[in-house]
């Protein structure tokens, strides 16, 4: 008698562990299926009555600005360029008129020390209800290449705009929205934030973009206290000038699309991927084992090196016929 109940504890534990590990992946699409549809988004606007968007001109950027300005918020437009600026300005009170007030604001922050971003920062928006910041601005490789192809002048760009833009801009932001206890601050990384996987010949991009990540996560344990709302959010390929897919698709949305999604998010999780198809590919990309994945990214950006090499060659060569035996040594890398 005792060894038969020993038995049906035996089976009972099994069967219990066995429907756990059942309902476990059961909960978890449900609940991924209600934050991604169902979810209410927030009301930006209780955070505070102007955003700053930072590289606002082209892109994820741009496109957020205008969803913001849908939102009835207010815009501080952060770019290089003032001619892109004014006409992003332009644009945005051509559609929503006197009832969204914009600031521009010209900053290059791959030459600005962080001094000058902050105190430009702070001059701007002094007196202004600041609810929301958007990270954006970034730079990236103009095609894939190894580390060592990598010009300093490029290296030094990426890490100024990627992680000192973003670190500066907000230290002058923060003070605003503590004084308030109340604020939003939205940096936007990569597929190498969520660390799924490696990106070779694009490496300081992708390092620079991973530390958004960590910084997000740490700084938002700091100042959650505070009503400040901080995270990362991750997209993989947008049609962007950046990407240089020119095509949308449902894994490769364009800005407006993805931008839609983004604001649903702004507000929850410190780590997110707002663009559902993406979130579908990152949980198959996280499936896959480490060795396979990177052989494949490997390969792939490979691909894309070499055609542009062949592209820059076939415009050179028009100028100079010695320009592609030039490059003879690059192409035995591949």
């Amino acid at each position: 008698m005792a060894a038969e109940l020993d038995d049906f504890v035996v089976i009972l534990a099994i069967s219990t562990l066995g429907f756990i590990s059942l309902c476990n992946p059961i909960l978890g699409f449900i609940k991924w299926v209600w934050i991604m549809f169902f979810r209410s988004p927030k009301n930006l606007k209780d955070y505070g009555s102007w955003a700053i968007v930072t590289g606002c001109t082209d892109g994820i950027g741009k496109a957020l600005a205008f969803q913001l300005a849908s939102k009835g918020l207010h815009l501080v437009l952060v770019g290089r360029n003032p001619s892109k600026l004014e006409a992003t300005l332009n644009a945005i009170h051509e559609r929503f008129g006197a009832q969204v007030e914009t600031r521009n604001v010209v900053i290059d922050l791959a030459k600005s020390s962080g001094e000058e971003i902050s105190k430009t920062m702070k001059d701007v928006i002094r007196g202004l209800d600041i609810g929301v910041l958007v990270n954006n601005a970034g730079l990236a490789y103009p095609s894939a290449r190894f580390f060592h192809e990598v010009d300093s002048e490029l290296m030094e760009s990426i890490i100024k705009v990627n992680i000192e833009g973003a670190t500066w801009i907000t230290k002058a932001v923060l003070p605003v929205m503590m004084k308030k206890k109340k604020g939003a601050i939205v940096n936007v990384g990569s597929g190498s934030s969520g660390g799924i996987c490696s990106y070779p010949l694009y490496t300081i991009y992708a390092a620079t973009k991973a530390y958004l990540a960590m910084w997000s996560r740490s700084i938002n344990l700091e100042y959650k206290k505070n009503g400040i709302d901080i995270q990362c959010q991750i997209p993989l390929f947008v049609a962007t000038k950046m990407s240089r897919l020119k095509r949308a698709s449902l894994f490769i949305p364009s800005p407006e699309m993805y931008s839609k999604a983004s604001l649903r998010w702004i507000g929850y999780e410190h780590l997110c991927v707002p663009y559902w198809p993406h979130s579908v590919q990152c949980s198959i990309m996280n499936a896959l084992p480490d060795a396979l994945k990177d052989q494949w990214l490997f390969n792939y950006f490979l691909g894309m090196r070499k055609r542009a090499l062949l592209k820059d060659s076939e415009i050179q060569s028009k100028h100079d016929p010695e320009y592609h035996k030039s490059l003879s040594w690059l192409f035995d890398c591949m």
